[in-house]
């Protein structure tokens, strides 16, 4: 299985391209999250989601690789090109971890406070 993937479709002359990653979120707690990117090939991304968290990283990699499957069915293909967004992805990454940091701590139980 694979912990990413750059898939492109060619429509009225214009590239649409979505990229998507499997990566660990922080803390020893093994979850995974799946982030995905989509736009047009030659500018930023115009979305980008993050789906999770599954609980290890072969779950979280079956839902990328179904997610692979769909879009090839809608006529996108495997792309060489290396990743041009992992920036961006890299960024929701930090974004999922800060958020899910603050819920932890806001469920957090004080008796003397």
């Amino acid at each position: 299985m694979s912990r990413s993937f750059c898939l492109t479709r060619q429509c009225l002359g214009l590239t649409t391209r979505i990229e998507c990653v499997v990566r660990p979120l922080s803390g020893e707690s093994g979850l995974w999250t799946l982030i995905c990117a989509a736009g047009m090939a030659d500018s930023q991304p115009t979305a980008i989601k993050a789906q999770g968290p599954f609980h290890g990283p072969f779950v979280a990699e079956s839902v990328l690789d179904a997610i692979a499957s769909n879009l090839a069915m809608m006529g996108y293909e495997d792309s060489a090109e290396p990743s041009i967004w992992c920036l961006h992805m890299q960024a929701e990454l930090r974004r999922v971890n800060a958020t899910r940091g603050r819920c932890l701590g806001d469920c957090q139980f004080h008796p003397d406070g």
